[in-house]
C-alpha cells in the first residue's frame, strides 16, 4: 500500500528579509524540521520571491544537484566555471556543484518580481566535475501532459543530473484526468501544485501545496480547475 506526506502551503518555513520572501518545503537556513528534512533524494525545494535588481552574492556548494525554475521574470548567473547567463521564466536551469562551485544569482530586472523553485538533490555520484546547463522548454508541450524536463540521461531533451531523477511539468483543463507512472521501481514522487486545484491520489491540493508518495507505481492524477499547473519531481527514496 502507498505511503504518503501532505505539506500544506502555510505550513512551509518562512523566512521574509525584505528583498527575499522565501517558503521552505524542507528544512532550509533557519528554518529546521527535524520531519521536514528531505523526501528521498529530494532536499531542498524553495519558492522564493526576489525584489528587482536583488539577490545572492557568491557563494559555495559542493555535491549537491541544483535546479532552478523562474515561474516569473529572469535571474541572472555567474559562476566559477566562468558561465555567465540569464534564465527566465519558460526555461530551466541545472548546476551539478560536484567537486566545489560557486555562483552568484541576481534578479536580471530593476522593476520586476522575481519567482522563482530552487530545488537540490542528494547525486548519486560524489566528487563529479562541476556542470552548467539550461534549457529553453516548450510549454506547448506541457497542456494535458506531464511532459519531462530533467531526466538522469544526457541523451533525452531535456537538462540532465547526476541522480535516477525525472522531473516533469503539465498544465492542464479543468477535470483533465491521467495516470502518472513512476519511472523506476524504489521512486517515489513528490508533487508541487504551483497554480490552481489538483487532486493526487485522493488528496486536495491547492496553490504551493506539496504531497509526496512512495510505494507504489503509480499515481492517480485529476486537474479540479482550469490551468493548474503541477511539477512532479520522482526520486530515489533511497540513495
Amino acid at each position: 500500500m502507498s505511503q504518503f506526506i501532505l505539506h500544506k502551503e502555510n505550513t512551509r518555513g518562512h523566512a521574509n528579509h525584505g528583498w527575499l520572501n522565501a517558503h521552505h518545503s524542507f528544512s532550509f537556513a533557519n528554518y529546521y524540521n527535524s520531519e521536514r528534512m528531505h523526501f528521498g533524494a529530494l532536499r531542498v525545494l524553495n519558492d522564493d520571491l526576489i525584489d528587482g535588481g536583488q539577490g545572492f552574492g557568491a557563494h559555495p556548494h559542493d555535491n549537491m544537484e541544483i535546479i532552478t525554475i523562474p515561474l516569473a521574470g529572469a535571474i541572472a548567473h555567474k559562476d566559477s566555471m566562468g558561465n555567465e547567463a540569464v534564465i527566465k521564466a519558460g526555461e530551466i536551469q541545472v548546476m551539478s556543484a560536484g567537486t566545489g562551485v560557486s555562483h552568484s544569482e541576481v534578479n536580471a530586472l530593476p522593476n520586476v518580481q522575481l519567482n522563482l523553485l530552487q530545488i537540490w538533490l542528494f547525486p548519486n555520484q560524489k566528487n563529479v566535475a562541476p556542470r552548467y546547463d539550461q534549457r529553453m522548454l516548450d510549454v506547448n508541450a506541457r497542456h494535458n501532459n506531464f511532459q519531462q524536463i530533467l531526466s538522469p540521461n544526457s541523451t533525452d531533451d531535456n537538462v540532465w543530473i547526476h541522480q535516477d531523477a525525472w522531473f516533469s511539468l503539465g498544465k492542464f483543463d479543468a477535470d483533465f484526468a491521467t495516470d502518472y507512472k513512476i519511472k523506476k521501481a524504489g521512486n517515489g514522487v513528490y508533487a508541487f501544485v504551483i497554480s490552481g486545484e489538483v487532486t493526487i491520489d485522493g488528496h486536495i491540493l491547492n496553490e504551493k501545496d506539496g504531497l509526496g508518495i512512495w510505494e507504489t507505481d503509480a499515481i492517480k492524477f485529476k486537474a479540479n480547475t482550469a490551468d493548474a499547473e503541477v511539477l512532479l519531481m520522482d526520486v530515489p527514496m533511497e540513495f
